[in-house]
Parts: structure tokens; C-alpha cells; sequence
């Protein structure tokens, strides 16, 4: 999860930089777009890729509701789960955590 949003997040505000994404057909594509640098990301750990498509899933309902802030939602959603598992380590209840997650 960490290296799809580190990826996609040096795309944020009127600063971001552009990302070159290597396509397996065609010429490489030039974006400034978090989404499209989500979508294009595949990692092959699989436990690592199950976060990373977890990310795309909220970057893409982010897209489909708002329009926009897919870039800004990806990096929330890194937030959150970095502090969860910050929590988690400090001993943290899970099912308490994950309560308060979904009252939000």
C-alpha cells in the first residue's frame, strides 16, 4: 500500500510532479493524475498488492463520487491505516478501533 500511495502522492497540487509510467504496449505515458498512476501500479508481493488494490478501490469510489481528490483520498487512506497499525502495536483494541472507523 505504501508504494502505490508514495507513487501516486508526488502527483498532489498545483506543485505535483508528473509520473512516466512504462506501458507494455505502446509509447510511456506522461500523467500528472493519481488515478491513472494507481491503476498502472501491480506489485508482486501479493500481500502488498492486496493493500495497493484496496488504495485503488478508494481512489476510484473517489473519482466515481467526487470527480476529483483521488490523489487526496490515497493519502488519507495511507494515514489511516499507518495510525491503525500505530495503534494496533501500542495495544490497541482492534474491534474498538475498527468501531470508530466506522462511525466516521
Amino acid at each position: 500500500m505504501n508504494a502505490l500511495s508514495n507513487a501516486v502522492k508526488v502527483t498532489l497540487g498545483p506543485k505535483g510532479r508528473n509520473v512516466l509510467l512504462d506501458k507494455s504496449f505502446g509509447a510511456p505515458l506522461v500523467t500528472k493524475d493519481g488515478v491513472t498512476v494507481a491503476k498502472e501500479i501491480e506489485l508482486e508481493d501479493k500481500l502488498e498488492n492486496m493493500g495497493a488494490q484496496m488504495v485503488k478501490e478508494v481512489a476510484s469510489k473517489t473519482s466515481d463520487v467526487a470527480g476529483d481528490g483521488t490523489t487526496t483520498a490515497t493519502v488519507l487512506a495511507q494515514a489511516i491505516v499507518t495510525e491503525g497499525h500505530r495503534n494496533l502495536a501500542a495495544g490497541a483494541n482492534l474491534w474498538t478501533s475498527s468501531g470508530v472507523l466506522n462511525r466516521v
